[in-house]
């Protein structure tokens, strides 16, 4: 619903919207950041979430855009974890995550 609400506000604004990939992705940011702040204190959370974000799969981003609308559930927990594993998302967080703690 409120991402509905934006999107038409967008639209009256005269502002290009968004495509339905920047939606979900947008949306499921939304429902990780929460699982990150409790599984990973003090990394910083936008970096960590575009992490788990650019190696998530398909189903995985639907699924986690879905959350977005009820709030994180042991689901929701159980995704985001098997998407930290991965050893692209270590990777990833090792080179994006982390260093931003040092700034």
């Amino acid at each position: 619903m409120r991402a509905l609400l934006i999107l038409s506000l967008l639209a009256v604004a005269g502002c290009a919207l968004p495509t339905r990939d920047e939606v979900t992705r947008a949306a499921a940011k939304s429902a990780i950041r929460p699982v990150l702040a409790q599984k990973l204190p003090g990394v910083p959370i936008e970096p960590a979430s575009d992490c788990v974000i650019d190696n998530a799969n398909s189903p995985e981003l639907l699924a986690l855009a879905s959350d977005s609308l009820t709030g994180a559930t042991a689901s929701t927990v159980e995704t985001v974890s098997g998407i930290l594993s991965r050893p692209a998302t270590i990777q990833c967080l090792a080179t994006q995550g982390l260093p931003a703690l040092l700034r």
